[in-house]
Parts: C-alpha cells; sequence; structure tokens
C-alpha cells in the first residue's frame, strides 16, 4: 500500500517532520510550482503561511489535496470559492498563539499608560522629565474578537484589574453582538482588535469607528492588518480624536521603509510578531504532526475551519 504525498509550501527554516519517516512521501514546492504539484497531493502544509500561493494555485475540478493544514490563526490568504466549495478539510494552528499574542496586548497597554515610548526616546536624548503615567487598573477594555485570541486578551487584561467586554458575530454568555460595538467603543480606553479577517469585518476600523472613540482612547490592532483602514486611523491620531494606537498586523506585509506608518505620532509599529515567543516554530511542527496521526488514522480532525464563516468556530460564534 502506497503511503500518502504531502506536500510542503516551503518557507525557511523548514519544518521539523522527522517523526513522519515512513509514514508519509514528504514532497516540498515553493510558490512557482505549488499549481503543478497540488494536483498529486494528499495533503498540504502550508509551512509558509504568509504566502498567497495556494489562492492562486488551488486547482479547479479534478485531483486536490484532501486536507490542508496552515500553521497560522487566519486563514484569509488560503481562502478562495474553489478551496470553499470543496470537499478538502482547513485546519489552523489554534492553540499555539493565544497567549503570547494575549502577553503582547498586556504589555502595550501597559507600555502606552505609562508611557514607556516617551521615557526611552526622553533617555536617549539624556532629558530628565518627570511625568505621570495612565492607570491601568479600573480602567475599560473592548476586545473585538470573540475566538481563543480574544478570549485570551481578555482574561489577561482582566488579570491587570481592567474591566473588559469582548464584542463576536453574536451574543452568548460572556459575549457581546456586533450590534453593541458602537455603543461599547464610546465608553472604552483600550480597543484590542482580534477579529478575523472576513468580507463582514474587512475595513471594520474605520474613520467613523474612530470618531465613536474617546479622544483618551488607545487602539491595538493583533487580528489582521486589513480589518483597519490604515489612512483614516493616521487621520484619527493626526487630529488627536483617539489618544495613541498600535499596530502588529498591515494590510501590506513586510511593512516598507517608505511606510508613513514608521513616523506617526502615537503610534507603535511592530512586524506582526505578536504571537511568536522562542520555540514557536517547533511548536507549530509538533502541532501538525499530532494532527497528522489523527488524519491518517481516519480520525476526526481538531481546529477545522468553518471555510465559508473564515475561522473555526467557537459554540455559537
Amino acid at each position: 500500500m502506497s503511503v500518502p504525498i504531502l506536500l510542503v509550501l516551503e518557507a525557511d527554516p523548514p519544518p521539523r517532520l522527522g517523526a513522519l519517516a515512513g509514514q508519509v512521501d514528504i514532497r516540498y514546492a515553493d510558490g512557482r510550482r505549488l499549481a503543478a504539484e497540488l494536483p498529486h497531493a494528499d495533503a498540504l502544509l502550508v509551512w509558509d503561511f504568509t504566502s498567497d500561493a495556494v489562492r492562486r494555485a488551488w486547482p479547479g475540478p479534478g485531483p486536490r489535496p484532501r486536507w490542508v493544514h496552515t500553521p497560522s490563526a487566519g486563514v484569509d490568504r488560503l481562502l478562495c470559492p474553489e478551496l470553499v466549495a470543496s470537499d478538502t478539510v482547513l485546519t489552523n494552528a489554534r492553540g499555539i498563539f493565544e497567549e503570547p499574542i494575549a502577553e503582547y496586548v498586556a504589555g502595550l497597554v501597559l507600555a502606552m499608560a505609562k508611557d514607556l515610548p516617551g521615557t526611552l526616546e526622553l533617555q536617549r536624548q539624556r532629558r530628565w522629565r518627570h511625568r505621570e503615567g495612565l492607570p491601568v487598573a479600573e480602567s475599560r477594555a473592548v476586545v473585538v474578537g470573540a475566538g481563543p485570541i480574544g478570549l485570551a486578551v481578555a482574561r489577561t487584561l482582566r488579570a491587570l484589574g481592567v474591566a473588559v467586554a469582548v464584542t463576536g458575530r453574536t451574543a452568548r454568555p460572556g459575549v457581546h453582538g456586533a450590534e453593541d460595538l458602537d455603543r461599547l467603543l464610546a465608553r472604552a480606553d483600550w480597543v484590542v482588535c482580534a477579529a478575523p479577517l472576513t468580507h463582514a469585518t474587512r475595513g471594520m476600523f474605520d474613520a467613523r469607528r474612530f470618531a465613536l472613540m474617546q479622544p483618551s482612547a488607545r487602539f491595538i490592532n493583533v487580528g489582521r492588518g486589513a480589518l483597519v483602514v490604515e489612512d483614516e486611523l493616521v487621520a484619527a491620531l493626526a487630529g488627536r480624536r483617539i489618544a495613541g494606537a498600535a499596530l502588529d498586523v498591515f494590510e501590506h506585509e513586510p511593512l516598507g521603509p517608505e511606510s508613513r506608518l514608521w513616523d506617526v505620532p502615537g503610534l507603535i509599529v511592530s512586524p506582526h510578531m505578536s504571537g511568536d515567543t522562542v520555540g514557536w516554530r517547533d511548536r507549530l511542527g509538533a502541532q501538525f504532526v499530532e494532527l497528522f496521526a489523527l488524519w491518517s488514522a481516519g480520525k476526526p480532525l481538531t481546529n477545522v475551519v468553518d471555510k465559508k464563516r473564515g475561522y473555526v468556530p467557537t459554540h455559537d460564534s
């Protein structure tokens, strides 16, 4: 009996898949060769999860992988009408990034509340200038996105004494529905976007939403770049309609040196690193090996994405 063919979309460093030796025929392809190799593969590991190659190369009628796994939380780079309509199962890296991202958001909240960027700049200038920081305990936050990442962010902020409201697509115990978002934004000191990118959420943070926020509010995006209309965020900061922002994700990545986002006063820019802690690639590889064991045994997979919604459903989300 022949072993299944696993196709890996290449990225450096490669995944550690030694545990699968003898169980699968592992083949590698870059974005240029992907279309030719896809019809021969039983499974696809999208190790280069920053690539749009799968969406471009996915075959129409005919042979295609029965299972696709992306070692990322978001799946918007993969989804195309042909993949959504197919019977191919899609899984993601749920369970890997939640706590690191929550820690990163907490770090940003503390940094902005205590003006750590200003302290570092004043140190660089050798200037002694006393300031007063903002209290974090008893402040209010809205976390937009009720998936595992958003819920982890909410737990971590609550541990700092922040009163947190979470919004999702639909209301459920402990989660507000999308219809409550505008009302909650008007009262929040911190607005954290951790939503998936879907047709309904693309560009959801625009001039109208920034205008609803308090002038003292800070905005943080650790979801997907296209959730934010970047020019309108810049205008909100320039017009002091909000007090500050931090972006870890961008509509176009990597952010080029010519981008004006680097120089916007009150904006913290980081290179899509909120979920990446030492050893994260090894954890992603180990997760895939565990999923492969389920798949090869014919058992139900975990982390299955609802391809029409664009994320792994959580309860009624």
